[in-house]
């Protein structure tokens, strides 16, 4: 695999157990179809189009489905599962533990067991748990915890507490708002300032977020104790994946906010189909305005440091 292949940090896997789970449940990513999947189609995809090595995760719905009990064993039977496929290919996988939120015990105990005992290289949270957003302060023990570890958190999307409009699942309209809805809610609620270690990616470019930063700060009026430059500059504090998003359009925000070092390629496959991500792939070797060594820096040189030891991969 050439030095220079990408680290893919937007990629699902969709366990054996947890595919039956949402099939017998009919659940999906707020109307999206689940997708086929298996590790070695994954790799397959991987190859063609220099990806060196996926850090996978389970997407919405995730692993709570309104039952605490259940939804601690789930995320145990996926995160091992998971662990499993990391160990016999370290170089080609890597691992965002799932986390059963809003089973605020369960999921501070998830989050230690995957990061201590089976290394995870980080853990994937839901932008919201049942209507519950990031910020929300019950969520402080689990912050605290991956706090202290300078966990990598991934934040995907998920469906949020709104209607669904028709012919619009939630994939294709709501994701990009609900990303910016809980990232806001955290800068706001102080998770950004109160937990510096943690490093925090957001999905899809940060959904609205670098288009809208200025306009958000105005949120310093309504919470006492920030200001609106403490605000945006917490913002600058996450980072962001290209995930469906590398146009024309979104590239000359994301690069505007973005701090150097602070976007990282992504893929979501299979979610989105080879076919389809191949084209945001090809926007974001075509795109005309990277400065010099910007682009490896996406494909790779950024996640190295998030994910060391994956510098030799």
């Amino acid at each position: 695999m050439a030095a220079t292949a990408r680290i893919d940090v937007h990629q699902h896997l969709i366990p054996p157990a947890y595919r039956r789970v949402l099939d017998e449940r009919g659940l999906t990513a707020g109307g999206w179809p689940t997708p086929d999947w298996d590790p070695q189609a994954a790799l397959d995809m991987m190859d063609r189009r220099s990806i060196a090595t996926g850090v996978l995760s389970i997407s919405a719905p995730g692993s709570h489905f309104g039952d605490d009990r259940e939804a601690r064993s789930l995320a145990r039977e996926v995160n091992e599962y998971h662990a499993e496929l990391v160990k016999d290919r370290p170089d080609r996988f890597g691992q965002f533990a799932t986390i059963p939120l809003p089973d605020i015990e369960g999921a501070v105990a998830e989050a230690t067991y995957a990061l201590d005992e089976l290394h995870a290289d980080g853990v994937v949270l839901l932008s919201n748990a049942h209507g519950r957003y990031l910020g929300d302060k019950d969520f402080e023990p689990l912050w605290a915890e991956l706090d202290a570890r300078s966990a990598v958190v991934f934040i995907h999307p998920t469906e949020p507490p709104i209607p669904m409009l028709s012919g619009l699942p939630s994939p294709v309209l709501d994701y990009p708002f609900d990303t910016t809805r809980t990232a806001v809610h955290m800068t706001a609620g102080g998770v950004m300032s109160q937990f510096p270690h943690v490093k925090v990616i957001l999905s899809h470019a940060g959904g609205c977020l670098p288009y809208a930063a200025t306009r958000f700060t105005v949120a310093a009026q309504f919470n006492p104790g920030t200001t609106q430059e403490g605000i945006l500059a917490d913002l600058k504090r996450f980072y962001f994946d290209t995930a469906v998003s590398s146009t024309p359009y979104a590239l000359p925000a994301l690069l505007a906010f973005a701090e150097p070092g602070h976007i990282l390629y992504g893929s979501d496959f299979p979610f989105a189909s080879e076919q389809f991500g191949t084209q945001f792939d090809q926007g974001l070797d075509t795109y005309d305005r990277w400065t010099p060594g910007q682009l490896e820096a996406v494909n790779r040189g950024n996640a190295e440091v998030l994910f060391p030891r994956l510098a030799s991969a």
